[in-house]
């Protein structure tokens, strides 16, 4: 199958390239570079021998959209494009949903004018709200999100739900994922991020590499066993295989939604000690205040995608820091020299 990646030099969306080409699909990337490496492309084709077309640009842009769709063969579409931490979410609403779901809805709009409507959404557990029972399960309704990241991404599940009620030429995955960790065992791709990583996993890594001094530890009076945010971990490497498996479901119309999670919660203090022990390297943290939007606990329940797909998370969390720790002390600066 010929795959346009939106944001596929990204972090999920470079694992997800590199999972779509192992399994012998034709991969389009289109990617603005705002958090992602062209590097990262390079070394897929190093690790694979196969490459993704790249062209550089941004989902907003429906001249560019068109011109791609006239030009390549695709018939699917993995959507990764757009901006993700929670608590910038909060400082900047209007920026959130300028990309999420503006650059969503153009998207859409080339896709139709194209005639390609099958399309995979890379959705967020956040939809649940903060009012949801964990573990959060697929048949709950969409909650009262807490933060504009979270809004944008429910309100384009509520465009894509209306969409395949429209038309039924359309079929959508929405797949909810919790918390990808972790790099290719290859050490040549993983997460980098621009400037002070909002995620845990990233920020432990640049302290344990000697890049940043301490790890900030967000709030230590949640309602939790030791008081930090309790989440659940994947590995990113099972996070794109369930991508690269969800095209399955798209052989039927309407919408498929899959949460992909582990369904095991663990609490940054907890993340902390077990990196230490997998890695030997100290981690030092202080406590800072909350963060606008955080919930205090959730975890997946993802027996539907085990079931429907086939699919379930295969490494465990000591594998998870054992990749994350090879990425980081192999690329102590990421994908910058």
């Amino acid at each position: 199958m010929s795959i346009l990646v939106t944001g596929g030099a990204g972090y999920i969306g470079s694992h997800t390239v590199l999972e779509l080409l192992e399994a012998g699909h034709d991969v389009v990337v289109v990617d603005n570079l705002s958090n992602g490496s062209q590097e990262a492309l390079h070394r897929i084709e190093a690790i694979t021998g196969k490459s993704a077309r790249f062209i550089e640009g941004d989902v907003r842009d429906r001249t560019l959209l068109d011109e791609i769709f006239a030009t390549y063969p695709v018939e699917a579409v993995i959507h990764f494009a757009g901006l993700k931490a929670v608590g910038e979410s909060v400082n900047r609403p209007l920026a959130y949903y300028d990309n999420n779901v503006h650059g969503s809805l153009v998207l859409c709009q080339a896709m139709a004018a194209a005639g390609v409507f099958k399309f995979v959404f890379s959705s967020s557990a956040t939809v649940y709200g903060p009012d949801a029972p964990v573990p959060y399960v697929e048949s709950m309704p969409r909650g009262r999100t807490s933060n504009p990241y979270g809004t944008s991404k429910a309100m384009i599940e509520q465009v894509l739900t209306d969409l395949c009620r429209a038309d039924d030429r359309w079929s959508v995955a929405l797949l909810r994922y919790f918390n990808p960790i972790g790099a290719h065992p290859s050490g040549l791709i993983g997460e980098d991020p621009q400037g002070i990583p909002n995620n845990l996993m990233p920020f432990i890594a640049q302290v344990a590499v000697g890049r940043l001094p301490e790890l900030s530890v967000f709030g230590n009076d949640y309602p939790t066993e030791d008081g930090t945010c309790v989440r659940d971990y994947l590995h990113v490497v099972d996070l794109a295989i369930g991508h690269v498996q969800s095209l399955a479901s798209l052989a039927a119309p309407g919408v498929h939604t899959y949460n992909l999670g582990t369904g095991q919660g663990y609490s940054v203090l907890e993340m902390v000690e077990t990196f230490e022990q997998v890695t030997g390297q100290k981690v030092p943290y202080r406590f800072a205040p909350r963060r606008d939007g955080d919930l205090a606990a959730f975890w997946a329940d993802a027996s539907k995608a085990e079931r429907e797909l086939g699919w379930r998370a295969e490494r465990g969390l000591r594998e998870m820091l054992r990749d994350t720790w090879h990425w980081q002390k192999k690329n102590p600066n990421g994908y910058r020299e």
